[in-house]
């Protein structure tokens, strides 16, 4: 270790410090590590919240903080279940989105124009598959039925009977042919489709009989 002799050693006095101090802290490195204004807000609004609970910080402040903040709370959850409505509706979508053993997103104004299309293709296997469908998801559109996942067309045509008793013959027919071009693989023809078209567009314009809670299919 080579030592200096005291006399070569540079001491600045009071002002040359300040200055080399500010020209030290004035680097990027120091000024990065600063907080940022925003750490500064956050850190006072946390120092303010916690104060609220401290007698020290508020005094007889505290309980009333306290009460007005789970009155906030409550009154938030109450906007929003009349804003977003029940947790059931968040099952009810789930339910629509399966339907009848597959995963779609249509409406059924979108599910009636894709069979149309279909239907003037020629294609009535396709046409009455999504006729059905659409007969179904309207039913759930309107609130008239709230089928349980997995639902079969039969099971949909004894729920949708409720709201309309007068068209029990039709809905089980609407389903009977359905069933049989999904699932047997039986070629359908234009007359089975238009008879499934016309059950639907009834079904549309006609006025559901309410129902007491107590009723279930048969």
């Amino acid at each position: 270790m080579i030592l200096l002799p005291l006399a070569d050693v540079f001491v600045p006095d009071g002002d040359e410090a300040r200055r080399q101090a500010a020209e030290e802290l004035s680097k990027q490195e120091y000024q990065a590590a600063k907080p940022t204004w925003f750490d500064e807000f956050v850190t006072g609004i946390v120092q303010w919240f916690v104060n609220l609970f401290t007698q020290n910080g508020a005094g007889g402040v505290a309980p009333f903080a306290l009460t007005l903040i789970i009155v906030v709370v409550i009154a938030a959850l109450v906007v929003a279940l009349l804003v977003w409505g029940r947790p059931r509706a968040s099952r009810a979508v789930a339910r629509r989105r399966d339907l009848l053993g597959e995963r779609d997103d249509r409406t059924a104004a979108q599910l009636r124009a894709d069979a149309e299309r279909l239907a003037r293709e020629q294609d009535w296997d396709a046409a009455i598959v999504l006729r059905y469908r659409a007969l179904a998801r309207g039913l759930l559109e309107r609130d008239l039925i709230d089928p349980a996942p997995g639902a079969t067309a039969q099971g949909i045509a004894r729920e949708a009977r409720i709201p309309f008793p007068g068209f029990a013959d039709r809905l089980h027919d609407a389903a009977t042919v359905f069933d049989a071009v999904r699932y047997l693989r039986s070629p359908a023809d234009e007359a089975a489709y238009r008879a499934l078209a016309s059950t639907d567009d009834d079904l549309r314009s006609a006025a559901p009989v309410l129902a007491s809670p107590e009723a279930v299919p048969a």
